[in-house]
C-alpha cells in the first residue's frame, strides 16, 4: 500500500481482518462526483462538469468492481465521451501494471506504470491502497472518483445529453428495489466470495461460503420466472450480480474454495447470465482470460502460478 504518497510493502490481497478473521474491505477514498453542471454531488467536492474526453477510466478486466464501470460505459454509450485504459491482468508486488499483454495497454496518458502512482499523482500524501477502478480527471490532473458503484451511477445520469438518455440503470420507480437487493448482495455474495478466498481462520470462512450459496439459491428461485433481477428491465442491480457470476465457476469455484456446486449446475442463474451476455456490449467487457490469469497470479493463494485449463465454460456461454 501507499503511505504519505509512497510505495511501502508488497502487495497482499487481505487489507484488513475482523474478529473472526475474516477479510475486510477498504473504503473508497476519492468520492467526488461528474454531474451535467459540475455542481456537487452526494459527496465530494464540486467542479467536475461533464464534458467530452475531459475523463478517463483506468480499470483491470479481472476486476469485478471496475468492470461493473466498463459495463455502464458500455450500455450509456460513453466510449466516445470516456476514453478507458486496462493494466495487466496478473498482480506484480507493486500492484496493478501497466503495459504489454493482449487486452491490456500502457499508460499513455500520465506514463504511469504502475497503477499507485497515479493515486500519488493525484494526492502525494495519499495512504491506502491503489484500487481500480479509478475515474480520471485530465483537465484537473487528479481522481474523481474510486468507487466503482457511485462512477456507474455517474455514467447513467452524470452525463446527460452526452450519454444515451434512453437507457436507464437505475430508474426512479426501481430505485429502492435496487437499493435493497444491492444492499443484500453485495455482502452475501459480490463481497462474500472474497470473504471466502481469503479468510484467514476456518470459522470466518464457513461463514463466507454459507452466506454466498444461501444468496445464489435464493437468485436461482428468483429469477425462475422473470428475465432480469426486477422484471424485464435491466438494472445496475444486475450489472452488479452479473460480474460476479461470470468470475464463479472461472476462478471463485476454486480458487476461492465456493466449491458446493458450479454455477453452471444452476440452471436459472445459468439462463440469466446468458442473457445478460447478449445485451449489446457487455460481452466486450469480459475476458475470461484476463480473469484466470488475474486470479490466479495471487501468490497467498496460488504461489506456484499455475493456471488451470479448466474448467469448460462453454454451458454459460464463454
Amino acid at each position: 500500500m501507499l503511505v504519505n504518497g509512497k510505495w511501502t510493502q508488497d502487495w497482499q490481497p487481505v487489507q484488513a481482518k475482523d474478529e473472526k478473521g475474516g477479510f475486510v474491505r477498504q473504503i473508497s477514498s476519492f468520492r467526488n462526483w461528474i454531474t451535467p453542471d459540475g455542481s456537487a454531488g452526494p459527496t465530494g467536492e464540486a467542479g467536475f462538469a461533464a464534458e467530452a474526453n475531459r475523463y478517463h477510466l483506468y480499470v483491470a478486466l479481472i476486476c469485478p468492481w471496475a468492470s461493473r464501470t466498463l459495463i455502464a460505459r458500455k450500455l450509456k454509450k460513453l466510449e466516445d465521451i470516456v476514453s478507458v485504459s486496462v493494466v495487466k491482468p496478473e498482480l506484480t508486488d507493486q500492484g496493478w501494471r501497466f503495459g504489454d499483454y493482449p487486452g491490456a495497454d500502457r499508460d499513455e496518458l500520465n506514463g504511469a506504470t504502475y497503477m499507485h502512482e497515479l493515486y500519488s499523482l493525484a494526492d502525494s500524501d495519499f495512504t491506502g491502497r491503489a484500487t481500480v477502478p479509478i475515474l480520471w480527471d485530465k483537465k484537473r490532473k487528479t481522481i474523481v472518483s474510486n468507487e466503482s458503484a457511485e462512477i456507474v451511477r455517474m455514467f447513467n445520469s452524470g452525463f446527460g445529453a452526452l450519454a444515451d438518455e434512453s437507457v436507464d440503470l437505475y430508474p426512479q420507480a426501481l430505485r429502492d428495489d435496487i437499493d435493497a437487493l444491492n444492499e443484500r448482495i453485495y455482502p452475501a455474495l459480490n463481497n462474500g466470495v472474497y470473504r471466502a478466498g481469503f479468510a484467514t481462520t476456518q470459522i470466518a470462512y464457513a461463514e463466507a461460503y454459507r452466506g454466498v450459496f444461501t444468496m445464489l439459491d435464493e437468485l436461482e428461485t428468483r429469477l425462475a420466472d422473470k428475465p432480469f433481477l426486477l422484471g424485464d428491465q435491466l438494472t445496475e442491480a444486475d450489472i452488479r450480480l452479473f460480474v460476479t457470476l461470470v468470475r464463479f465457476d472461472a476462478a471463485y469455484h476454486g480458487l476461492f474454495k465456493c466449491n458446493l456446486r458450479r454455477l453452471s449446475e444452476c440452471p436459472n442463474l445459468t439462463a440469466y447470465m446468458k442473457r445478460v451476455l447478449d445485451v449489446p456490449g457487455v460481452r466486450d467487457t469480459v475476458s475470461i482470460d484476463h480473469i484466470k490469469k488475474g486470479y490466479y497470479s495471487i501468490k497467498s493463494l496460488n504461489p506456484n502460478g499455475i493456471v488451470p485449463d479448466g474448467p469448460d465454460l462453454s454451458e454459460l456461454g464463454l
